[in-house]
């Protein structure tokens, strides 16, 4: 996608999102920790603490992954719900004026058997297996008066409607019951891998988080200079495109004007967030997923994002990281299950995983090859 992507060595990148609060001295990069015993297994065959942040990280990763699965599958079922719930409101309705078309019919029939004229149209018609049988007996149409002909015109054509409807909303009934398969299965797969990551924290000692504590200060401290170094790139980037054409620049200022102006509004509102905990599935306006923030974020700017990061990165144009402007978003991961929105000097606004609160943080606070890609949405 983005040129600044770099490539990824084989067997390098520990995939995952750092885990804030509660569960942040677990899961540390493995990058970042110091060549001791704590690398290897101990002598009694447990698991190092290297492994333990593998195994936690890998869990967390794979949370939010089902989460954005869970986010799509609950916007599917959203919508396919309304569609059911349309067509069968239309079948009822079509339901409605058949009967009232059959009632019709069945007044003819009575009318008929009164007077003793043509009394076996009507009712053979009623009585017919369908009502092609019924016209397959043009000796019997013959004898219909213009009234009666006209009834059973609209009555063929309101049943064939209908049963179209019928087989419509069947169809969309199966693929509903489909999709909140879907959805209770993405579901189950977030709480299983949050259960079996908290089972793994349990049995850190107070000394073990405690250690790993001081890893992850001095890989926020890494993170930071990074930051900054991007920072610097990014001014010298602008300086340089402030050099040549003037008349160039000048005449892409208002739309430049217009962009900042929203992200303006969506890093306001995002601020007012940070301090919220992440909470899986949630789109506000107490907690929030990473996708779900974005999308509050730019609405607030009069923005409409998809909900998923799946959709979100291609909501937009994509920029390189040097060309990134406070209000892009930053996506992360080759499978791109988290976004974060960019506020300026390599720092983000994002919501990190369960446990955590939005907050800001640098954008390599992962590393640089876990950055995906940088979207302008507007």
């Amino acid at each position: 996608m983005a040129s600044h992507r770099k490539s990824r060595p084989a067997g390098t990148r520990v995939a995952g999102i750092r885990t804030p609060a509660l569960a942040t001295a677990a899961l540390t990069s493995v990058a970042l920790l110091s060549q001791s015993a704590d690398a290897t297994p101990s002598a009694d065959g447990a698991p190092s603490l290297e492994e333990v942040e593998k195994k936690v990280d890998a869990l967390y990763r794979q949370a939010e992954s089902a989460t954005e699965k869970y986010n799509a599958a609950k916007e599917r079922t959203g919508k396919q719900r309304k569609r059911v719930d349309t067509l069968l409101d239309d079948v009822a309705r079509r339901t409605q004026k058949l009967n009232e078309a059959r009632e019709e019919l069945g007044s003819f029939a009575a009318a008929q058997y009164r007077t003793g004229a043509s009394a076996p149209d009507t009712a053979t018609f009623l009585l017919a297996d369908s009502p092609q049988d019924y016209f397959d007996q043009t000796q019997l149409m013959s004898r219909l008066t213009t009234r009666q002909k006209g009834a059973v015109d609209d009555y063929v054509t309101e049943q064939s409607a209908t049963m179209k409807k019928r087989r419509e909303a069947a169809q969309g009934l199966q693929t509903l019951t489909e999709t909140q398969s879907d959805l209770h299965t993405a579901k189950a797969t977030v709480q299983r891998k949050l259960s079996d990551a908290r089972a793994v924290l349990s049995r850190l000692t107070a000394e073990e988080k405690a250690r790993l504590a001081a890893i992850e200060k001095e890989k926020r401290g890494k993170a930071a200079e990074e930051a900054a170094e991007l920072a610097k790139r990014q001014a010298a980037e602008k300086a340089a495109q402030r050099q040549p054409d003037t008349s160039a620049s000048s005449s892409s200022a208002p739309s430049s004007g217009a962009y900042s102006t929203k992200a303006q509004k969506t890093l306001a509102f995002a601020r007012a967030q940070i301090g919220k905990p992440y909470v899986w599935g949630a789109t506000g306006p107490d907690s929030y997923d990473c996708s779900g923030l974005t999308q509050a974020a730019w609405k607030a700017a009069g923005v409409s994002l998809p909900r998923t990061t799946y959709d979100q990165v291609n909501a937009g144009t994509t920029v390189s990281l040097a060309a990134a402007q406070p209000g892009d978003l930053v996506f992360f991961y080759d499978d791109v299950t988290h976004v974060g929105i960019y506020i300026g000097d390599g720092m983000m606004i994002h919501a990190p995983k369960p446990g955590a609160y939005v907050r800001e943080e640098s954008l390599y606070y992962d590393g640089e090859s876990a950055i995906h890609s940088v979207v302008r949405p507007a």
